[in-house]
């Protein structure tokens, strides 16, 4: 059965009003505003060896995954990052898993989405092979089954995706993908493969949309994923509604732009 918008979502960590979470006043400290990317980072830095240490013992599972990237979140509000989330009833909406597909912007949305779709639905990512040699955040990652492409082979890393993707979807896990190849604070159509819609398809389930605003996490120079927090930008997710994919799905690929497109210029307004 379709999941409610009622207290029976027991897993969900964020509190929304009328399917609309934003920072509420007062989430952040004084102090911790004078530097947010060190005491983001120092905050972020223990979650991560916590989490770490779990999942080497076997014990990380999806209710711990949903709650440290809940708390990635709070630590962000804590440093003066204000968040806003909509269109959460698309994906409580769902009775089967599906193809979440979004713009990509920084490591801030692969390790927040959890704390939003987990919850809701089992999930877990397209990501670069890289993450998962990651010192102490590989255990975590690699805990959660994501499916790893390698970015160099795009013949190759397509194959992992339709197969592995296919078999994630079949077992009832939805999959996040990200089909730009590149990050960027600026959505380029161009850059942003029909990879979601193909798997979407291959596995005979809905896609939803994802747009997605969380330059606020800065891409670093000699550290990519870890660069600097800036604390005056907003932090938004919007989730459309699912899109069936029929034919060759170039309609549903164009609906899925269109969707990040709208919400990314509402928000630049």
């Amino acid at each position: 059965m379709p999941r409610s918008n009622d207290a029976d979502d027991r897993h969900e960590l964020i509190s929304y009003t009328d399917d609309i979470y934003r920072t509420a006043e007062g989430s952040s400290h004084p102090l911790r505003r004078l530097f947010p990317t060190l005491d983001f980072y120092r905050q972020f830095g223990w979650n991560v060896y916590q989490s770490s240490r779990q999942a080497r013992a076997g014990v990380y599972d999806e209710q711990q995954w949903s709650r440290t990237s809940h708390m990635v979140l709070k630590s962000l509000e804590s440093v003066g990052v204000r968040i806003e989330i909509q269109g959460v009833q698309n994906i409580r909406s769902l009775d089967s898993p599906c193809v979440f597909v979004g713009n990509h912007m920084s490591m801030l949305e692969t390790i927040v989405l959890p704390a939003i779709i987990q919850p809701v639905h089992n999930v877990t990512f397209v990501t670069k092979q890289s993450l998962l040699d990651y010192p102490v955040f590989r255990h975590i990652l690699r805990s959660r089954n994501p499916v790893a492409v390698s970015r160099n082979n795009p013949r190759e890393d397509f194959k992992v995706v339709m197969t592995e993707g296919k078999d994630r979807l079949d077992r009832g896990i939805s999959i996040v993908v990200f089909p730009q190849t590149t990050r960027s604070a600026t959505f380029d159509p161009a850059q942003f493969n029909t990879i979601g819609i193909k798997l979407a398809s291959r596995a005979g389930v809905p896609v939803i949309p994802i747009a997605l605003q969380t330059d606020a996490w800065g891409n670093g120079r000699r550290l990519k994923d870890f660069g600097r927090i800036d604390a005056t930008k907003v932090v938004r997710f919007a989730f459309g509604p699912p899109i069936s994919v029929t034919g060759r799905g170039e309609q549903q690929h164009q609906q899925v732009i269109d969707f990040i497109e709208s919400k990314l210029a509402q928000w630049s307004r």
